[in-house]
């Protein structure tokens, strides 16, 4: 790195917080009070401690760093300016403005330098446990004497709000235990949130937390003095067995008439306070998004070294690559992000021909793609025997060993979905697993991946009414449609082991995927494909059909397809022209051409049911206005499941009775 020069630092800790506060202000929208506070600490780390290179976003081994509190976007995207990463001062100016490369929060794109999307607080923190759990795995598969591919770290910057969400404490309390050396966290200690102190809602002793984690703990008692964080960080790293907090006292809003108060936190400061502001920083106040040349020189300059250290790697992979062995092959996958189509690996379409839960064919499917791909990792919220999602030739990861691909996750849902999109940021293929109502924990973890448009893969099992006895409180009844309504996101709920094979072979297409699998077993369909489900949607059966348009066009998904297959065959009985259509993913149904969806759906057929135990929201799209939903518009209830099923109508007679009397 270039040679220290302290007082071309301060300078440019200056100058970025000037850059920060005109963003807010131009924008008339933003945060000003986080950069104020917080730049110097975020700006000792890239100058003097973290690796990577701005030319090279995307350098494998870079050091990674996530802003958790999203909301300090000004003073990332200020400091990737002065640090020679793909931005302009006309995109400051830009900030939160419409289709700008400057949002109001961070957006995915590690060639700029931002590691995730961020917004939602803790997710950052969360999801860097997966990246830190990512390099250790990573290093379990590549690294030699000879070739250490993977050593990188990864920071993260978090604020109060951060590390009061519960996330980051399922988050932490994982990562303190398998003993994450190389996360390093930089707690922004102001005690300051949006409402006001935290001493309102919070007086807990958080070092002390931490440390009862398993974390490495330090203190910085003044955010402004560069040499006490740079050597906080320094201490941290040498801590290879445990993961570091550290924590820097700071005053949100520094050196601004607001400073110490909430008033700083998410508003601008107004023309005079800017004025003020940039006055006792010792900054021309009628100078807007100014850096002077020789500060922009000189930060450019500091990662030259990490510039040079991208260049050797890249040398040093190659090297490794030329050496053509099975590690070679796989590390070229993992640099070009290739991943194994599934549906051309051999066995991997071979269905067993019998009655069975989608769960226990998920298993089968799973341990076929982790046979075909080293790169899969991934694991459950303490379900893994419920869930059926252990990697049977595998071992687990544990603190003295990393190189498994199976992963206890505890009781965590929400931070096994970060961790999850973690491991997938990190170049891994990775999955997690609870029972469906449980992604309600999950939520927003769901978001993010589909917002970051990441291939993560969610298995959910028990997946409807069929769980039986453990009554409504473990029964899913809106969460179709919960799932449904994210954008981005592919729900499948696949009705034989031909349409789950067709999910799992579409997992790295685009955005996550989430798996709706049953507890019960559900009949083998003679007359679905492969081929088929992978459009999302088919015609599985149909009788009395003239010039294609049904007078009744039956619709389901999941375990229901059975049922409605009785349906059709009574209907069939009664020569009524009548079509069966599965629907195991609306989302790549619709992503089909507008040919293949009238085949399947015509608009000639005006009479169509939908039968899915769970509520009816959204299928008003297929159904349209004269059709009817056989649906639950209320909670389940508890009892073996053929009874509940019968309970709430879900049998082929009482189907039948119901279209017969409601629309035909």
């Amino acid at each position: 790195m270039a040679k220290k020069n302290r007082e071309l630092d301060l300078q440019a800790v200056n100058q970025a917080r000037g850059l920060a506060i005109d963003q807010v202000q131009k924008a008339n929208s933003g945060h000003p009070g986080a950069p104020l506070g917080a730049t110097p600490m975020v700006y000792e780390l890239w100058a003097e401690h973290m690796t990577f290179s701005p030319d090279w976003g995307k350098w494998p081994n870079r050091d990674r760093f996530i802003l958790s509190a999203g909301h300090a976007s000004a003073m990332l995207y200020s400091l990737s300016y002065l640090f020679g990463f793909d931005y302009t001062l006309d995109d400051l100016k830009n900030f939160r403005q419409l289709a700008s490369r400057t949002p109001g929060h961070p957006d995915l794109d590690p060639a700029r330098g931002v590691e995730m999307t961020t917004g939602p607080l803790g997710q950052g923190l969360a999801t860097a446990v997966g990246m830190a759990l990512g390099e250790r795995h990573l290093a379990s598969l590549f690294n030699t004497e000879e070739y250490p591919l993977f050593n990188h770290y990864t920071y993260v910057y978090a604020g109060d709000g951060c590390l009061m969400e519960g996330i980051t404490s399922e988050a932490s309390s994982l990562a303190g235990y398998l003993g994450l050396g190389h996360l390093i966290v930089l707690y922004d200690s102001n005690e300051i949130t949006i409402d006001g102190r935290t001493s309102q809602a919070w007086r807990e002793n958080v070092g002390e937390r931490y440390e009862a984690y398993g974390w490495d703990y330090h203190l910085v008692k003044d955010g402004n003095d560069l040499d006490e964080i740079g050597k906080a960080i320094e201490k941290a790293k040498k801590v290879t067995d445990k993961p570091s907090l550290i924590e820097v006292k700071t005053k949100i809003g520094f050196a601004s008439p607001l400073v110490d108060t909430s008033k700083s936190h998410g508003a601008p400061l107004g023309e005079e306070n800017v004025k003020q502001t940039k006055e006792a920083l010792g900054l021309d106040p009628d100078k807007h998004f100014f850096v002077s040349d020789e500060v922009l020189a000189y930060t450019r300059k500091l990662q030259d070294e990490g510039r040079e250290k991208a260049k050797v790697w890249m040398k040093m992979a190659e090297a490794y690559i030329k050496e053509d062995t099975e590690k070679s092959r796989l590390l070229e996958n993992y640099l070009d992000g290739t991943a194994p189509y599934l549906a051309n690996v051999e066995g991997f379409l071979d269905y067993p021909e019998k009655a069975d839960a989608t769960r226990n064919l998920s298993n089968v499917f799973l341990n076929r793609w982790a046979e075909a791909d080293p790169l899969l990792i991934g694991g459950s919220a303490d379900l893994a025997g419920s869930n059926k999602t252990t990697l049977k030739n595998s071992g687990f990861i544990n603190p003295e060993d990393f190189s498994g691909q199976n992963i206890h996750f505890g009781v965590r849902e929400h931070a096994m979905g970060a961790i999850a999109n973690g491991l997938t940021l990190s170049g891994l293929h990775s999955y997690c697993a609870t029972f469906m109502v449980f992604s309600d924990y999950m939520r927003h973890t769901l978001r993010m991946a589909a917002l970051m448009e990441i291939p993560t893969v969610f298995v959910y099992t028990h997946d409807s009414i069929g769980v039986g006895e453990d009554g409504e409180t473990h029964q899913p009844v809106e969460h179709y449609a919960a799932l449904r309504s994210i954008p981005r996101l592919n729900f499948w709920r696949p009705a034989d082991a031909k349409e789950l094979a067709a999910a799992y072979a579409a997992w790295d297409s685009s955005g996550p995927t989430v798996l709706s699998l049953t507890r019960q077993s559900l009949p083998v369909l003679e007359n679905s494909t492969f081929e088929k489900a992978s459009k999302g949607a088919y015609i599985l059966e149909e009788a009395n059909v003239e010039n294609a348009n049904p007078d009744l066009i039956l619709m389901a998904t999941g375990s229901e397809v059975g049922l409605a297959l009785d349906v059709f065959k009574a209907f069939a009985a009664k020569s009524q022209s009548v079509r069966l259509v599965s629907m195991p993913c609306w989302e790549v149904f619709e992503e089909q051409d507008q040919a293949y969806k009238e085949e399947v759906l015509p608009k000639a057929s005006s009479k169509r049911v939908s039968i899915e135990a769970g509520v009816a929201f959204g299928w008003e799209r297929y159904v349209g206005l004269d059709g009817l939903s056989i649906s639950l518009e209320d909670f389940g209830t508890s009892g073996p499941a053929n009874e509940v099923f019968d309970y709430f109508g879900f049998t082929a007679d009482k189907i039948l009775a119901r279209i017969e009397e409601e629309i035909l």
